[in-house]
C-alpha cells in the first residue's frame, strides 16, 4: 500500500501489479501451510510397503473457478451480483481477476486506486465500497509422519498442466537432484501438446509473448529428513528449486 501511494502519479498501472503466495513452517514435527492465491502444496506420502506413493493437497486455493470460493464472495458481498462472472468460460471476480486473495492487487482493495489514470480494463464501472480481495491467507496444519516423503510447492502455472498424481510420480520416480526442472519441463510438454506445437517451438517464444501459452510456473520441491524433523534441527535440507523463466 505504501509502495502504491508513493508510485501512484508516476507509475499507476502498479495498482494492478500483485502475486499470490504460499508459505510452509515446520514447527515440533508439525507443517503449517499459509497460501493466498491459487498456489498449491502436495505432499507425497509412501504407501505401505508397496513402493506407491499417494499424492495429498494440503491446501485449499482462492480461484474464483472453484465453487466454493464464489459462494465465499457471494456471501461478503450479497448486494453485488456482479461480484463473480463467467468470461470466455472462466469465473473472474468482478469479471477481472481469478484468483480472490492475493498480496498487492490494491486497485481491487481500495477505491483511491479504482480510477484514472490506471488502465481502463481494471476501473470498475460502480463505487467500490468495501475491499474486493484480501490478502488474508487461509492456514492448515499437518502432523508429519515417517512415511511422509516430499513436498511439492508450485505455482498454479504448475497445475493447471499436471495433476497432483502426476506431479508426485514424476518427483518419485527419478533422481532427487533437478526434480523442480523435471516438473516445469514436464508442465511446458504439455502446455506445447495442448497447443499441437513441438517443445523446441514453445521455447523460442519470447517470454513478453510466452504468457498466452502458459502461466508463469515456479515450483520448489523439499524431501523431508525425519530424523532432523524429529529432532527439531534443520541443517542444509534437501531442496529443488526452479522457475519457468530460468528454464
Amino acid at each position: 500500500m505504501a509502495l502504491v501511494s508513493g508510485s501512484w502519479n508516476a507509475r499507476p498501472h502498479i495498482a494492478s501489479a500483485g502475486t499470490c503466495c504460499l508459505v510452509g513452517v515446520i514447527f515440533q514435527q508439525t507443517l503449517f501451510v499459509a497460501n493466498a492465491g491459487d498456489s498449491r502444496v502436495v505432499l507425497g506420502k509412501k504407501v505401505g510397503n508397496t513402493g506407491g506413493m499417494a499424492a495429498i493437497q494440503l491446501s485449499t486455493e482462492h480461484n474464483a473457478n472453484l465453487e466454493a470460493v464464489r459462494q465465499e464472495l457471494k456471501e461478503l458481498h450479497p448486494h453485488d451480483p456482479q461480484i463473480v462472472v463467467l468470461k470466455h468460460g472462466v469465473w473472474r471476480v468482478k469479471g477481472i481477476i481469478q484468483v480472490s486473495r492475493s498480496i498487492g492487487d490494491v486497485y481491487l482493495k481500495h477505491a483511491q486506486f479504482n480510477r484514472e489514470p490506471l488502465n481502463a480494463k481494471f476501473r470498475l464501472p460502480e463505487p467500490m465500497n468495501m475491499p474486493i480481495l484480501s490478502a488474508n491467507p487461509t492456514i492448515l496444519s499437518h502432523a508429519l509422519q515417517p512415511n511422509d516423503s516430499f513436498l511439492i510447492f508450485a505455482s498454479d502455472g504448475l497445475w493447471e498442466h499436471l495433476s497432483n498424481e502426476k506431479a508426485v510420480d514424476i518427483v518419485n520416480s527419478n533422481p532427487h537432484a533437478g526434480s523442480a526442472k523435471r516438473l516445469i519441463k514436464a508442465a511446458l510438454h504439455e502446455a506445447a501438446r495442448k497447443r499441437e506445437m513441438r517443445y523446441s517451438d514453445l521455447r523460442k517464444i519470447d517470454k513478453k509473448v510466452r504468457r498466452h501459452f502458459h502461466d508463469d510456473i515456479s515450483v520448489i520441491v523439499l524431501f523431508l529428513n525425519h530424523d532432523l524433523i524429529s529432532r527439531g534441527t534443520v541443517l542444509d535440507p534437501t531442496l529443488s528449486i526452479r522457475s519457468a523463466l530460468d528454464h
